[in-house]
């Protein structure tokens, strides 16, 4: 099987010289989207795509590359496999995906002009990228963790699976159990918000859906801070940070303001 690879022009900090056309990323004016699963950065990376210059690989993508293929050996599709793999990553690496990214070389003849990635996630990436690439701006995106469960129910993304002891049963009160013997749960959701969680069965989606989408949304939250990293870039000048709810603005609203900011 073939390790993970990052597309032409991106390569790891493997080699002890650059050639004569590459940067570090760190060096570059790249435009960052920070937020967690479900927030809706679709949009907003659309909207940067053709105002701010290249879209750089996904944080899947440079996950793949520089910390699953080295930890694991394997590709890792499962979602909370993976987030024990990058937490393995971020304890030697404090500064996480912010720090990998920064570490990589581009060869700027063919990532040239002001670059997009998406994204960061939670207080430790946003501020290492704050405070050790000054070149870098960041469009925080943010919604409550009930509507990303509804959104990654929505979407249909076969990345987002993770393991999970099934719920077979249709019936109500097995998922709200379920729901609530999930580890962590209670850091994230209220019960009255896990009571609407089971009750979206109601609206078709199956309940070991539910339950899969919910865990996700609480192993990503036991990893990132999202509430910590818009606070974080709340210090920065509005030249350098955009902070939008993805909730109170439509997509289109979301868009606009994005294309405005860039």
């Amino acid at each position: 099987m073939t390790a993970a690879a990052l597309p032409a022009g991106l390569r790891a900090d493997t080699a002890p010289s650059a050639a004569p056309t590459e940067k570090r990323l760190a060096e570059l004016p790249l435009t960052v989207l920070v937020g967690v699963t479900g927030v809706g950065k679709s949009t907003a990376l659309s909207a940067l795509a053709g105002k701010a210059g290249k879209v750089l690989p996904d944080r899947r993508e440079v996950t793949d590359a520089v910390m699953i293929w080295p930890l694991a050996g394997e590709a890792v599709t499962d979602r909370e496999e993976r987030f024990r793999l990058t937490a393995q990553y971020r304890a030697a690496h404090h500064g996480g995906m912010a720090q990998a990214l920064g570490s990589l070389w581009a060869a700027t003849d063919v990532w040239d002009g002001r670059l997009v990635f998406d994204g960061l996630r939670g207080l430790d990436e946003v501020r290492y990228a704050t405070d050790q690439f000054p070149l870098w701006r960041f469009v925080a995106l943010g919604a409550p963790d009930t509507v990303r469960v509804r959104r990654l129910l929505g979407r249909g993304d076969q990345f987002d699976r993770v393991q999970v002891d099934g719920v077979q049963t249709a019936a109500v009160g097995d998922l709200r159990r379920a729901l609530g013997e999930l580890n962590g749960v209670q850091d994230v959701f209220s019960a009255s918000e896990l009571d609407e969680l089971a009750r979206l069965s109601s609206e078709g989606h199956t309940p070991a859906d539910i339950l899969a989408k919910a865990k996700i949304v609480v192993s990503e939250r036991r990893n990132y801070d999202p509430q910590a990293a818009e606070k974080h870039l709340q210090t920065l000048p509005p030249s350098r940070a955009l902070i939008l709810d993805t909730v109170a603005l439509s997509a289109a609203e979301v868009a606009a303001q994005v294309e405005a900011w860039a």
